[in-house]
């Protein structure tokens, strides 16, 4: 498998040098949209551990918005950025084989587009990691002032280190409709801080979501909204995908702990818009477990909402 995603990094490479290239000589952009979605286990299984909180947010700027992506790589981008906390069970006395803690910041361009109704999603992202990010002191300041555990020092002495790590990412996707339920397979490549090679499928009914740019969450899988058709209404979803993981920075040799070769995703949500442009979505996923030696899987819930005054 090592092989097969040293071919799959150069395809990404060689895609993010063509993405460089039609940036350069792109014209005619404007702000699309804007998206939000921030993760939390106490969202989902109320407890405080693992893949325990994120915020993702995206900014879009592109040609003129015609219900889909445009055709040519590099004509819409997407300057993202995700910042995520993962912890053992508890954050006080870890048992001596639970994962380290991370604290991880990223920085990245993706860009989207469509050919032959199918769906592209291409992106590089710069991953800060370790003490750096001071994630480790933010969760304490914040644990503190909510009455939760404190990290500990041992938690914090032995995080994963710091560095910098490039991350690439590719998803193809396609929207089947059957009436109202709208069906999109998919597949996705991640390499970098997790190399992991993806496969699922996303089935909504309703309106929202149709004609617009939803962009997928790393953590939850879940599809959030970025650029919007203004429309009143609900739609809801389901999904479900299946990984295979090649090797993982957040889980590294040292920690003594044993990865998982293969992960699950199982998740469902809710988008409500009113006439008036607020909106609200929530959305629960259930991870299997990333680790050999992890107990059990988890609950995580995910929030986007936008008001109107």
């Amino acid at each position: 498998m090592t092989r097969i995603f040293v071919v799959a990094l150069g395809a990404i490479l060689g895609l993010a040098g063509m993405t460089m290239t039609a940036l350069a000589q792109s014209e005619g952009r404007q702000r699309l949209g804007y998206g939000l979605l921030f993760t939390n286990d106490v969202l989902g299984d109320t407890n405080d551990r693992w893949r325990t909180g994120s915020i993702t947010s995206s900014r879009v700027w592109g040609p003129e918005w015609q219900g889909h992506a445009p055709g040519r790589i590099g004509q819409l981008l997407e300057f993202r950025f995700h910042g995520e906390v993962i912890a053992p069970e508890n954050l006080s006395r870890p048992a001596p084989l639970d994962r380290p803690y991370v604290g991880a910041l990223g920085f990245g361009l993706h860009t989207h587009f469509q050919q032959r109704q199918v769906d592209y999603a291409l992106g590089a992202d710069l991953i800060v990691t370790g003490s750096q990010t001071r994630l480790d002191d933010f969760q304490d300041f914040l644990h503190g002032f909510l009455g939760g555990r404190k990290v500990g020092g041992l938690v914090q002495r032995n995080q994963i280190s710091n560095a910098v790590r490039p991350s690439g990412v590719f998803e193809a996707s396609r929207e089947f409709k059957l009436g109202r339920v709208r069906i999109r397979p998919f597949a996705e490549a991640r390499l970098g801080v997790e190399d992991l090679i993806r496969t699922g499928a996303d089935i909504t009914l309703g309106g929202i979501g149709e004609g617009e740019l939803l962009v997928r969450d790393a953590v939850t899988g879940h599809r959030y909204r970025v650029v919007r058709a203004e429309r009143a209404g609900t739609a809801f979803l389901l999904g479900a995908d299946v990984a295979y993981v090649d090797a993982s920075e957040y889980l590294p040799a040292r920690s003594g702990v044993t990865l998982s070769e293969d992960r699950t995703r199982v998740r469902a949500g809710l988008h409500w818009e009113n006439r008036n442009g607020a909106a609200l979505f929530y959305g629960l996923t259930w991870l299997s477990e990333e680790f050999d030696e992890q107990r059990e899987g988890q609950f995580l819930g995910a929030v986007q909402f936008r008001l109107r005054f």
